[in-house]
């Protein structure tokens, strides 16, 4: 992302209450589902990439998870996330960068995306994307990317967005990841908008 992007990400979190980003989940209820799938031990790293303000994290630590990461370009939805969390937050590790220059120096046993993929739109960006999803995720570890549908918005907060079918998320992650689910649900805004997602959960191989 460019610097733009990045200003342009602080500046909505800090204009915006949580409840009022088209995003906002009160229960991230489709993705723990689909963490649930995964059947990982208490002790599983998961990180939550383009988190923003995500209750993502608080719902995990309250199922018992013990390992947990987010990361964003926007420290100031960090911050958010630490002060909603209060002393929860000495649990979470707090990563503000980007993720298409982000390189990873630790591994997760899931990596978990819902909306942040969509927001790369250049070639050189997803393909940084998945050379980071390849560096973090163990063998076997799993992966959760949930972005618009080919029939979904074509922009979000202001931006364009590149829309995906599995088969193209299939493409870029590789033919080391194998797909054990995909579907297509929509999301209601806050303001009673529905957009098309498609959540998709993928498995690295293990050899």
């Amino acid at each position: 992302m460019s610097v733009e992007h990045q200003s342009h990400w602080e500046r909505v979190y800090s204009s915006n209450a949580e409840d009022q980003v088209s995003w906002f989940e009160a229960v991230p209820e489709t993705s723990l589902s689909l963490i649930r799938a995964c059947q990982l031990p208490s002790d599983a790293l998961i990180l939550d990439v383009g988190a923003g303000d995500s209750r993502l994290p608080d719902a995990l630590l309250r199922q018992g998870f013990a390992n947990v990461a987010v990361l964003d370009v926007s420290a100031g939805a960090l911050e958010k996330t630490k002060a909603r969390l209060g002393p929860l937050a000495k649990k979470v590790r707090m990563i503000a960068a980007d993720v298409v220059d982000w390189r990873p120096d630790f591994q997760v046993d899931l990596w978990h995306d819902r909306a942040t993929l969509h927001f790369l739109r250049e070639p050189g960006e997803r393909a940084a994307y998945a050379a980071s999803v390849r560096s973090a995720v163990k063998l076997g570890g799993f992966v959760i990317i949930s972005g618009f549908a080919p029939s979904g918005p074509e922009r979000c907060s202001g931006l364009a967005v590149q829309r995906a079918s599995q088969s193209e998320l299939a493409a870029l992650l590789g033919p080391e990841f194998e797909l054990l689910d995909a579907f297509e649900k929509d999301h209601t805004t806050p303001k009673g908008a529905h957009q098309r997602f498609l959540y998709t959960r993928w498995r690295r191989r293990a050899g």
